[in-house]
């Protein structure tokens, strides 16, 4: 009988958790600590995703290492992976899942071919479970890149997107507009209102024709021809930052859909880069960062349209 070095997957994963003693690097630190395992079983223990790293699967045998860190072995089963090159997982626990999603994603869709931020998500907890599945919390735009949330469960889901102006504490994002606003920071307020017919949002002409949109922006940097604003929202209407920065003459680069006229890298520039909230279950305040594609800042400082 052919002899099968591989783990078994039958019954609850067997996981173990080490820390160094010292300063070291993920391999040698792995044959100290399973001996006396073979170095090519450790070896292929490391490539299959049995270990983690601070919760994060890893593969690289020189992840450096601090007394500080916690190494996770997983004698029964590879731990779960995200295979997906435009999510990236921030932050995950029992009921929630947070990701930075990248721009020219759906957050969700009824189409089941296309690929989504909540089919890759379910896709990656089916890992773990196969009748898991990742419950949305709230939505971006498909071109705009940030912060998304995620429930593992129908009840955290109901929770929060039914309490969200209660549990989100703030949400900020970066934008790059074309021009640079005459105020250097300001309020703006307007209501909302969408045509179904086109999915376009429009500065509804009276007040109880729309639903109120509020937010606050705040010019960092500025060439002339674009600048980077630092923006918060209060409120959180369909493409709300898009429309408001478009009517006071300053659309976001790279937004044709509401009167953008240039394009420096080729996609929408906004990005949703600081989340706050209260945990649905815990109650506990988080924050979460997903930092500014360094692409933003380089147009602006530069003092000709790439």
């Amino acid at each position: 009988m052919k002899n099968n070095k591989r783990y078994g997957k039958r019954g609850p994963s067997q996981i173990f958790h080490y820390s160094a003693v010292e300063d070291t690097t993920l391999l040698p630190f792995l044959y100290m600590i399973l001996a006396p395992k073979s170095k090519s079983d450790i070896k292929s223990m490391l490539a299959h995703n049995h270990v983690a790293v601070n919760g994060r699967p890893t593969t690289q045998f020189d992840t450096p290492l601090t007394p500080r860190d916690k190494v996770s072995v997983n004698f029964t089963r590879p731990f779960a992976v995200l295979r997906a090159n435009q999510l990236q997982i921030i932050y995950e626990d029992k009921y929630l899942i947070v990701v930075e999603k990248a721009a020219g994603l759906l957050s969700m869709g009824r189409d089941t071919n296309k690929k989504t931020a909540q089919g890759l998500l379910t896709e990656y907890l089916k890992q773990k479970d196969p009748r898991a599945m990742a419950y949305i919390c709230h939505r971006l735009d498909q071109y705009t890149s940030g912060i998304l949330i995620f429930a593992k469960d129908p009840d955290t889901q109901r929770e929060l997107r039914f309490g969200w102006d209660s549990y989100i504490r703030e949400r900020c994002y970066t934008a790059v507009v074309e021009g640079c606003p005459e105020e250097e920071h300001q309020e703006l307020r307007h209501y909302l209102v969408e045509n179904n017919n086109n999915m376009m949002v429009y500065i509804a002409r009276k007040p109880d024709e729309g639903r109120l949109a509020v937010t606050r922006y705040r010019v960092v940097q500025s060439n002339g021809h674009h600048s980077l604003l630092d923006l918060q929202i209060f409120t959180g209407r369909k493409n709300q930052i898009r429309v408001q920065l478009a009517d006071i003459g300053h659309p976001v680069a790279g937004d044709r859909k509401y009167g953008g006229n240039t394009n420096p890298i080729g996609r929408l520039m906004l990005h949703n880069h600081r989340l706050s909230l209260v945990h649905p279950v815990t109650r506990e305040l988080m924050h979460f960062e997903a930092p500014v594609p360094a692409t933003f800042r380089k147009v602006v400082q530069s003092a000709k349209d790439e």
